[in-house]
């Protein structure tokens, strides 16, 4: 009888490491699809950041510095897609990315600078092709750069729609 009983007692043992084995998986899998859920959803994350940033700038544009035919002072930013270029330095072709966010006058301007959106980035690769790395290496090269491509983007849009240029990314390699 003994013997009997030690056996019942191993095929219960077995039941207990199956049930442990699958209840793991389970928790695993759970796991794991709470991992990918927590990463999918930080891009939306970012995007809600990125329009809380332009939420705050509307505010601070609006501390009654503004008169009332402005729209309340809130300017809006456009970042456009990187650009990738390979310039001279010289001896031989090198990288350059530059990472160009607009500022606009207005903010109806978006509308038109996205209906000529690929005049306008063709303009501004054509422009940043055209530089040598002697051009671009200090900030006085920077800054005429900025304002050159300002000059080209209000070439294609009517003038006064982008108040500034700002580079958020400027690589050379």
């Amino acid at each position: 009888m003994a013997r009997d009983e030690q056996v019942a007692e191993t095929e219960g043992g077995g039941k207990k490491k199956t049930f442990i084995i699958i209840g793991a998986a389970v928790a695993a899998v759970v796991i794991l699809g709470i991992v990918a859920f927590m990463v999918m959803g930080k891009g939306d994350k970012k995007e809600a950041g990125k329009e809380g940033a332009k939420t705050e700038a509307k505010a601070e544009g609006g501390h009654g510095t503004a008169s009332a035919g402005e729209g309340g002072g809130a300017s809006r930013m456009l970042a456009l897609e990187p650009f990738i270029v390979n310039i001279y330095d010289g001896q031989e072709l090198r990288y350059l990315k530059v990472k160009v966010e607009m500022e606009m006058a207005a903010p109806m301007a978006k509308t038109e600078i996205d209906e000529r959106l690929a005049p306008i980035r063709d303009g501004i690769l054509v422009l940043l092709s055209a530089k040598t790395l002697h051009d671009i290496q200090d900030a006085q090269g920077k800054n005429q750069l900025k304002e050159e491509i300002l000059l080209t983007v209000n070439k294609l849009i009517p003038p006064g729609k982008v108040a500034k240029v700002y580079f958020t990314d400027f690589v050379v390699q």
